[in-house]
Order: C-alpha cells, then structure tokens, then sequence
C-alpha cells in the first residue's frame, strides 16, 4: 500500500502567535518597502498566518466546538487535516492550509473555492486589524467587499479571529529589551473602559526610546488607573526585569511621582522636564495684556547658552514680574533640578529632549487608531488596538534621527563608560 503524504496542519494559537511575532519581527529587519514586500516576506508570511487563523476559526463556527474540545461536540461530523491552496497575491504566490471536514460539507466564506486571487482581500486584512475597527464593523466589511453580500461573516467569528492578536500582544510587552537606552521619552493617553459593569476612565503609560541605533522603539506599554510613585515603580521595575539596565537621559511633562520612582531604579538617570509644556503652564497663569511681553522675556531663560546665563534670566525675569505673577516664577524655581539638564548639552541633543513632542506625535496616531472607539469592553480589548497601532507606526521608524552619529558620540563622552559603542 502506498504511503499517502500527510496534509499539513492549520496552526495552533501556540504556533500562531509564535509565527506571527516572527513575521513582525522581519519587519523590522527590512530597510525598504521592497524588502518588506518581496515574494516569501513578512507581509506574505503576516497575510497567510492572518487567513489561515481565521479559516480555522471558521472552522470552529462550522463544527460548533473547538479543537481538541471533544466534550462539547454535538455533531457526527468532525475536523479532517487539510489541503494546500495556493493564492495570487501581490506578493507572489502564497500557500494556504485550507481546513476541511469529514462529511466535506465545509466551504470557507473567506476564502471561497473558487477563488484563488485575493490581493483586495490582502490588503485589507493587513490594515484593518491596525485602524481600530470593531468586530461589528469588520464582519459588515469583509461581507460587504469580499461576500457580495449574498453570505453574512459574524462579528463573534471576527472576534474568534481578532483574539488571537492577544497572545501576541502579551508577548511583545513581555520581551526582553537593549541592556542600554539613551533617551526614553514618558507620557499618558486616557480611554474609557468597562469595569465590573462600570465605566472607568483609565491612563495608558507609554515608554517610547530613542535606542543606541537612533532608532525609535516602544518598550512597552502600562494600563493603569491612578498615577503614583508606586505605579511608576512597578513601570520601571519591569523594564529592569526586562533587561534595561540604564536609562541614560528620561524625558516626561511632570508626571506626578515619576521623579521619585526613577531615582529609585535608575538613579544615575539624567530627568528633563518638558520645556514646552513648562512654558505653555506658564503662559496660561500669565494676564492676556502681558503674555506677549512676558513669552518674549522668558525665551532669554530656555534659550540661554548655558544654565550659569539661564539663572540670570530668571532672576531678571523674577525682579520685572515677580510681584505679579508669583506663582510662574515659583514654578520654574521649584522645577529648576529636573528643567536645566539641557544645558550641558549642544544644540543637537537639546533640540532632541528639551520637547516631549516625539512621544505626543506617537499619541496622535493611537488616537487616529482609538477615536471611533468610545468605550473599551476591558483591559484586553485596549491593549490588543494598542499594540496592532503601535505595530503599525514601528513599520516607518526605519531610519536614525538625524545627525545620531554626533549625538552618540557626545553622550558617549557626557556618559562615560555608560554607552555601548562597537567601532
């Protein structure tokens, strides 16, 4: 008797989330759209994974139970191995492991029999997932474009599909990090989510690093309700046990018991308040008749050339409205430790922390991502949209800031034997 070749077998969630993270990390080993669009690349690999994983959840919906789930079957009929397909898309020809049935009565609506070009489908299965859309929204896509609307795609079998981005997401938050960063930028994004049948209003803390390469990278991200000391503690004790052994210079815009909280993990870190954000508070406790002049006075104080010619400023800036405006001047007295820091430092490295602007502009494409979504159902939910958009925007971050060499070399200097420099 002739030995038959054994089908291959559709991915476990295992198996999946495992060639999922490999295919995003390819991503980021491509330096151009070429590389990441070539026969056999990461968008081939994501793509495939992709439909492959929700043909087995619709699989899943044909037979009423999962796999391996023998105890809640309720039919004769039962999964069969499966047949390779080979698809026409963009980027060359990809195989696709096609689940099938005993009673062969299976017939994928996302990937009907007949069909063996689905580059409009490629395309879209990539980026949906990224932009926020609800599991209401994606089912009325895909039966809208691809189905002709003759067949109805649920959303609680979109959500058997989108669910499997969560082991994913947990992964990459878990992932062990450079042992050295120069610059890591701190900030809060605030969304609603229901929690035991309330709703709550919850801050999402982003960790967004300039690393050794110059290069951008999100090392994580921390739901939370309330800000402390001993929140941020627990922030920067996982990226301890992540493998963060320095953080050279911290940037953030007055996150309450941030400074406490770094000192005590990091404590030969450098803090750079927010200049900008420190100059905005100043401006609003300023009277509208005196905002001109006084924005005029207060740039010969954070444009100075040194902090020696800064602190004479601020004294001259103190004698002329000091009486009038106490509570601006105090501020920047009392901020001063953690606001001059940038002085030490040439016309490059300040430009790059003086401004927390880079990690606000990192928020605004969340937000892109987020804003259609009123309410999240739980924690789960968020984190799974925040991690797609954030794998999204890593896609362009493909290129050093600009002049890295000079900057790494300085703070190389300013850090001595703190930064890792292979020549």
């Amino acid at each position: 008797m002739t030995n038959q070749k054994q089908n291959p077998v559709i991915p476990s969630e295992e198996q999946f989330s495992k060639r999922m993270k490999e295919a995003y990390a390819m991503l980021g080993s491509c330096s151009s759209i070429e590389d990441i669009s070539a026969p056999n690349g990461p968008l081939s690999h994501i793509f495939k994974d992709t439909i492959e994983a929700m043909l087995k959840a619709e699989m899943t919906q044909h037979l009423g139970y999962e796999h391996n789930d023998a105890r809640s079957k309720n039919t004769s009929n039962a999964r069969n191995g499966s047949y390779t397909k080979k698809i026409k898309t963009e980027n060359g020809v990809v195989p696709i492991d096609v689940p099938r049935d005993r009673d062969g009565e299976f017939s994928p609506k996302v990937l009907p029999v007949n069909k063996t070009k689905t580059t409009k489908l490629e395309k879209n299965i990539i980026s949906m997932y990224a932009r926020g859309m609800s599991t209401t929204d994606i089912s009325e896509h895909i039966s809208d474009i691809y189905f002709d609307m003759d067949e109805e795609v649920s959303a609680t079998f979109v959500s058997q599909v989108t669910a499997k981005i969560l082991p994913l997401a947990k992964e990459w938050q878990a992932r062990m990090l450079e042992k050295v960063y120069p610059v890591v930028f701190f900030d809060a994004i605030h969304y609603k989510v229901r929690e035991d049948g309330k709703v709550v209003s919850k801050a999402v803390y982003i960790a967004l690093a300039i690393n050794t390469e110059g290069k951008r990278e999100v090392l994580g991200f921390y739901i939370g309700e309330s800000e402390s000391s001993k929140f941020w503690m627990q922030v920067f004790t996982d990226l301890k046990n992540r493998g963060v052994d320095d953080i050279l210079i911290g940037c953030f815009d007055g996150l309450k018991g941030m400074p406490d909280a770094i000192a005590a993990i990091y404590p030969e870190t450098e803090i750079q308040l927010c200049i900008v954000h420190q100059i905005r508070n100043s401006i609003k406790y300023v009277g509208s008749l005196n905002q001109k002049e006084f924005a005029k006075d207060l740039k010969s104080v954070y444009k100075a050339t040194s902090e020696e010619v800064a602190r004479e400023a601020l004294r001259a800036l103190d004698k002329k409205w000091g009486k009038k405006y106490p509570i601006v001047i105090r501020s920047w007295e009392n901020n001063w430790d953690n606001l001059c820091s940038f002085f030490q430092y040439s016309e490059p490295i300040r430009k790059m922390i003086y401004t927390t602007n880079i990690i606000e502009g990192f928020n605004r494409q969340l937000r892109k991502v987020t804003k259609t979504k009123g309410l999240f159902p739980n924690d789960d939910s968020l984190r799974k949209i925040l991690y797609l958009a954030t794998t999204q925007a890593s896609k362009k971050w493909t290129m050093p800031r600009q002049g890295w060499a000079e900057i790494i070399g300085q703070l190389a200097i300013h850090f001595e034997g703190r930064v890792p420099i292979n020549l």
